[in-house]
């Protein structure tokens, strides 16, 4: 005899987007949040007396896809263990998928030993936010891209690029442009940036000072700039010894006006002091780091990142390709 009892119906809850922030840079994470229509979960984050970081996830994150945005910056450590401390609370909180989104990756360039008895402190990094319960880690403009490798699962690297060459391409005329390579290292980067914005491109040779902790001698340019708007692209900006003596030799050399380019305005001091004082026109950076007041310079263009943060997390959550946002041109 067949049963005509019915069956209980299951109902499954499709899976949440939910997007929290730690305390370094909010406002960046409120952006993207923002731009993909869906609120900031709220998280309560503070410290014990004796400087442990305090985590409670403010809502449920059960069977959600969690993307948890922190820039490593300011006390960079805090930032860094904060952000693992996030991961395993949403870990042990169920959490369908945990994605780390650094769009500013700390220790980035310490990513190889250049000498012996040195940490690579870039892949220690990676390992944290694994071992924390990370499935995937998002970032921006890696310092090198082998820190790809560091990590076992997906690790979606976003280029600003087409951002700042949007904002060139509005205002620079490419006839009168060449991008400079501050050192040997960038020269892919600014065979790049010459391919995309169809101009010439120029090559510095630079040799650190022996003498003078992070200090830079630019000795010899390879190419022409005389007359010339040049801009000088690299993946940060720190210090600015790099970027002034590329200047200087730029100017011996006879450019028009000079530009600095760049995702990542670290600008620790005595950068603002050497940007003032040095022959660049204006520097152009992202917003991967909060804009502080030496971003509040006239010298200083910031540009949103959110944008392209945005529509990457989108792609995952939708299981869409990253590549296709760059049309698989998202290298270094």
């Amino acid at each position: 005899m067949v049963s005509t009892k019915l069956k209980p119906v299951i109902h499954v809850a499709p899976h949440r987007l939910q997007i929290m922030s730690g305390r370094a840079y909010p406002e960046l994470a409120t952006e993207i949040a923002k731009l993909l229509g869906v609120s900031m979960h709220t998280v309560q984050l503070g410290n014990f007396a004796s400087g442990e970081i305090s985590c409670r996830l403010g809502e449920s994150v059960r069977d959600s896809d969690v993307f948890i945005v922190q820039t490593h910056y300011n006390n960079v450590n805090d930032s860094i263990m904060e952000q693992a401390i996030m991961i395993d609370a949403a870990k042990r909180a169920s959490a369908r998928s945990i994605t780390a989104v650094c769009p500013f990756l700390g220790y980035a360039r310490q990513d190889r030993k250049s000498m012996g008895r040195e940490p690579i402190t870039a892949r220690l990094i990676v390992d944290l936010l694994a071992t924390a319960g990370a499935d995937r880690i998002i970032s921006v403009d890696l310092h090198a891209g082998q820190i790809q490798g560091f990590f076992a699962g997906p690790f979606d690297h976003l280029i600003a690029r087409p951002i700042l060459c949007e904002y060139i391409r509005k205002n620079f005329n490419s006839d009168e442009l060449v991008i400079v390579s501050p050192d040997a290292g960038r020269v892919k980067s600014a065979e790049r940036y010459g391919s995309d914005l169809s101009c010439d491109i120029a090559i510095i040779h630079k040799q650190r000072s022996t003498s003078k902790k992070n200090s830079v001698e630019a000795r010899y340019l390879i190419g022409d700039v005389k007359g010339k708007f040049c801009l000088i692209v690299d993946d940060m900006i720190d210090t600015a010894g790099t970027l002034c003596a590329a200047a200087e030799i730029l100017t011996a050399n006879g450019a028009k006006a000079i530009y600095g380019v760049a995702t990542h305005g670290v600008l620790s001091d005595p950068a603002m002091e050497n940007i003032d004082k040095s022959d660049l026109s204006g520097v152009i950076v992202t917003n991967t780091l909060p804009a502080g007041d030496n971003l509040k310079s006239d010298k200083i263009t910031v540009l949103s990142i959110a944008p392209l943060v945005a529509d990457a997390i989108s792609a995952v959550f939708a299981g869409n390709s990253v590549s296709a946002l760059f049309d698989g041109k998202n290298q270094i």
